[in-house]
């Protein structure tokens, strides 16, 4: 699937000292997927930045071709929106 980023989801990248390369890895490869609302689904991953593990999170319109990354953000949170089974 391919993906672009809104211009928010690009300034969030930069507000948040996230890498692009990071976030588009989290897309090609989400170790978690599920639908978040209507028309976005949440990707995320556990990423390591700056040392410390966070949990990488990306909602993604997949009702247009490409995807549309809408926003992201990174959390230290990683128990509350971990989903397990």
């Amino acid at each position: 699937m391919n993906f672009t980023f809104s211009g928010h989801a690009k300034q969030e990248l930069i507000n948040r000292r996230i890498p692009q390369e990071l976030a588009e890895g989290v897309l090609l490869n989400p170790r978690q997927k599920f639908p978040d609302s209507e028309d976005t689904v949440c990707y995320q991953s556990l990423v390591e930045l700056g040392g410390k593990s966070y949990l990488l999170r990306l909602f993604v319109n997949e009702t247009v071709d490409p995807a549309v990354v809408a926003t992201l953000y990174r959390t230290s949170k990683i128990k509350k929106y971990w989903r397990t089974a």
